[in-house]
């Protein structure tokens, strides 16, 4: 066991009794070790690409539910393992920052040993690369190069996080570019389809690339204390928090702006609902945003929104984009 206080050890001690004696503190504590908000996002970035490929096909063409769904299962497991895999080696690699940034995660709370999140994490990716590999090529593709960006961004020597442009480069190429290009490729390649990704396709990849972004920015706009303490050079360590506020929230609103701006012009979508959902869904996000007055702040206050109340809020659009766009595809 690490060197902690008397009393922090008495804690973990008193944890590991209650996890013998029943399973459900266990798993409640791997679903936060998964971190669900990941969980979430990475599940509906399965079944709305998947949508969108289905939402292209002549209705003749479509196959039925069950010849579907071993696709999308297979597709969708193996991504939530290499997101487990990714989260937990950033968790593990992370313990000593975590118990000053975030000391709920199992690890810095003790609810986890090190051995425990080892096991998780080696089982997590083997199992990833292992379902990849049955679901076909793309797939594995997919999940290899996911893997690979999520080792280099915590595991040292490398250690991109230690770097503000690596750190964002990391987040955007795996929920940008990887997970939906290697997706569309996947389902396409598996329904008999041609490999060519359409605009609409890409309009949504560059959405999420600069979403990516964002959530980049805003995530470590809270951690400034423990990342300062152990030299990880952020944005918000070097310019500070209300200027990297308002530069994640500039670019959401660039996000946002230039879908409405490219609707007209993309084929195989309904372009009056994708260019006003969008500008409606930006007017929401600065009603909001203007609710956040202190940044480091997780008690409410008086007609004020907490930040981490509204980080959950932006990744909830984030999960709205892959709610809405599939929509606009299908009600085309």
């Amino acid at each position: 066991m690490p060197n902690v206080a008397p009393s922090k050890a008495a804690d973990i001690l008193e944890t590991r009794l209650i996890f013998s004696q029943t399973p459900l503190p266990w798993l409640y504590a791997l679903w936060k070790f998964w971190r669900p908000h990941t969980v979430i996002g990475t599940g509906l970035s399965v079944v709305g690409v998947s949508s969108i490929v289905l939402a292209g096909l002549p209705p003749g063409d479509i196959p039925p539910v069950p010849a579907l769904m071993p696709l999308i299962a297979i597709a969708a497991i193996a991504c939530l393992l290499g997101n487990l895999y990714i989260v937990g080696l950033n968790q593990l690699e992370d313990i000593d920052i975590d118990r000053i940034n975030k000391p709920h995660l199992p690890l810095a709370a003790g609810e986890f040993t090190v051995t425990d999140g080892r096991w998780i994490v080696g089982l997590a990716g083997l199992g990833a690369l292992g379902l990849a590999a049955l679901g076909g090529p793309w797939l594995l593709a997919t999940v290899a190069l996911s893997l690979v960006i999520g080792t280099a961004y915590s595991l040292p020597p490398v250690r991109l996080k230690r770097f503000p442009f690596w750190a964002s480069f990391c987040i955007l190429a795996v929920r940008g570019a990887v997970v939906n290009l290697g997706l569309w490729l996947h389902v396409s390649d598996r329904l008999g389809q041609p490999l060519t990704v359409p605009a609409r396709m890409w309009a949504l990849t560059g959405f999420i690339l600069l979403f990516s972004i964002a959530i980049a920015l805003f995530k470590d706009i809270p951690d400034i204390e423990g990342d300062r303490r152990y030299g990880i050079s952020t944005l918000s360590v070097r310019l500070g928090q209300r200027a990297v506020f308002n530069l994640a929230r500039g670019i959401l609103t660039l996000c946002y702006l230039a879908m409405v701006v490219a609707a007209p012009w993309l084929s195989g979508v309904n372009r009056p609902f994708l260019g006003l959902s969008h500008l409606l869904t930006l007017g929401l996000f600065w009603l909001v945003s203007f609710q956040v007055m202190d940044l480091q702040a997780d008690q409410p206050t008086v007609k004020a929104m907490t930040y981490p109340n509204f980080y959950q809020f932006i990744w909830k659009l984030f999960f709205l984009q892959y709610l809405m766009f599939p929509l606009a595809c299908w009600l085309a």
